[in-house]
């Protein structure tokens, strides 16, 4: 290890942020700027903040590989005139703030200093479970500071996952051809730890934890090279390595992408770390192509852990990257799903940014990494369904459908309602409400709507979503 960084490393330990962050609540929502740069994110600060979101969250900063050139499309073939793949910033060669995709440490710094000043707070995307395929792009600092390159990754770090559902093969095996660091080893835990300081001394304020089912906790078996699954105990600031903790651990907001398979121990992992719904996307992408839901399969969550504790989604960047899942899905179902899932009382919604000029023949749009996503983050409907999930603050919800379960009304408590129309057809309703008595106008598009005796009627435009306040 330099003495320089080493110097670094000892002033993270003792320096303490200068602005003190509030502890996170669950009213909170979160946009996914997914391959924006960092200059792109400071850029659109004050749109983000204007739209109604508490977090933005970024694309991986770590130091990474340097694939197809250093090409800058999202996503490229051979023959094509832009190379590049956005996944590479998911392939560390080193944990030090700054890569050649999204930008450098002078620009996370810039990036969180704005939006401090729009109270934005910045969760990080950040992921010690793996490096690059090519191990050998791995950068001397790394090793040296981990005992040797041997000593970077686990016994079973190159023996390739075949039963995702074997603890110890998902926990110290390569998966998809990424190595398996040895985040046991406590060398390797206090120079991630610093890393991790680093972030939060520049403004961090959270953690998305890339691949966290694949690091162990205590009930999961050892690899040989481990004494003690401690990763998330260091990680979360429940214990110290070598001298150093994690600072501000109170004030952080820290989610995993503990995807659903059986074996997993989400219980364990609830003890550390919220966790992404994947189930729950993945119901209510279905029931957004059907135009219609069931009351019951939206107010089941489809998780052990209680909603207070799972990060909401209606896609993710794998569901749209990967197998293109939910790519097919148009920019109005995506919202409808949004106003649905942020109108409701539990969960922590995410909003995935897709990117610019996207079209369902044309997932990968503009196809420029550090480019800024199209415009729907801040489409009307989105800001007035953040909005609402601010002022509805303790209020209990209630989820009635109509018109055999193509309109789906969520009251929260009698203070309002958002109303959201799956179907591709305008809808004359008559339904139940918590609302009281009286005429409402829609927050977004001023749509006229009556509450008496208990019953809420209106037209709703196809794909539509409205949002009403209580006098």
């Amino acid at each position: 290890m330099k003495a320089s960084y080493l110097l670094l490393g000892l002033a993270l330990a003792s320096t303490a942020p200068a602005v003190m962050a509030q502890a996170p609540t669950e009213d909170e929502t979160i946009l996914h700027a997914w391959t924006w740069s960092l200059d792109t994110i400071a850029a659109n600060m004050k749109d983000i903040a204007a739209a109604g979101y508490a977090y933005v969250q970024t694309s991986p900063v770590q130091t990474c590989y340097v694939g197809d050139g250093g090409g800058m499309a999202l996503f490229s073939e051979e023959g094509d005139s832009v190379m590049g793949k956005w996944y590479y910033y998911y392939q560390p060669t080193d944990w030090r703030i700054g890569n050649y995709m999204l930008g450098s440490r002078d620009d996370f710094r810039n990036m969180c200093d704005s939006a401090r000043h729009y109270g934005v707070k910045v969760i990080v995307d950040v992921l010690p479970n793996h490096t690059a395929i090519d191990h050998t792009a791995v950068l001397p600092n790394l090793d040296n500071a981990v005992g040797g390159h041997e000593n970077l990754y686990h016994a079973n770090g190159f023996t390739p996952i075949r039963n995702y559902n074997d603890r110890l093969e998902c926990t110290t095996g390569e998966m998809g051809g990424l190595p398996d660091v040895n985040t046991e080893n406590p060398d390797f835990q206090y120079y991630y730890l610093q890393y991790v300081n680093d972030l939060i001394n520049l403004g961090a304020r959270g953690f998305r934890y890339d691949t966290a089912k694949h690091i162990g906790v205590h009930s999961d078996p050892l690899d040989p090279k481990a004494e003690r699954n401690n990763f998330w105990d260091v990680a979360t600031g429940r214990e110290g390595v070598k001298g150093l903790t994690l600072l501000m651990p109170d004030s952080l907001y820290i989610y995993g992408e503990v995807l659903q398979d059986k074996n997993v121990p989400e219980k364990e992992y609830e003890e550390y770390m919220d966790m992404t719904a994947s189930s729950y996307g993945h119901v209510l992408r279905d029931a957004l192509r059907a135009g219609k839901v069931n009351e019951d399969m939206l107010t089941n969550w489809y998780h052990s852990s209680t909603p207070d504790h799972l990060v909401t989604w209606v896609e993710s960047h794998d569901t749209y990257c990967n197998a293109h899942e939910s790519a097919d899905m148009t920019d109005e179902m995506m919202r409808m799903g949004w106003v649905f899932l942020t109108a409701r009382q539990h969960g922590r919604p995410l909003f995935y940014s897709r990117p610019a000029g996207s079209t369902r023949e044309n997932y990968w749009g503009n196809n420029r990494i550090g480019a800024r996503g199209n415009d729907e983050f801040k489409h009307p409907e989105v800001v007035a369904a953040n909005k609402f999930r601010t002022a509805m603050s303790g209020k209990a919800e209630e989820i009635t459908t109509a018109k055999e379960g193509a309109v789906i009304e969520i009251c929260r408590g009698d203070a309002g309602a958002a109303l959201v129309n799956f179907s591709d057809k305008e809808q004359k309703v008559k339904m139940a409400t918590s609302l009281p008595d009286g005429e409402y106008a829609d927050a977004v598009y001023g749509n006229k709507f009556k509450v008496a005796k208990g019953n809420l009627e209106g037209r709703v435009a196809p794909m539509t979503s409205y949002i009403l306040y209580a006098n």
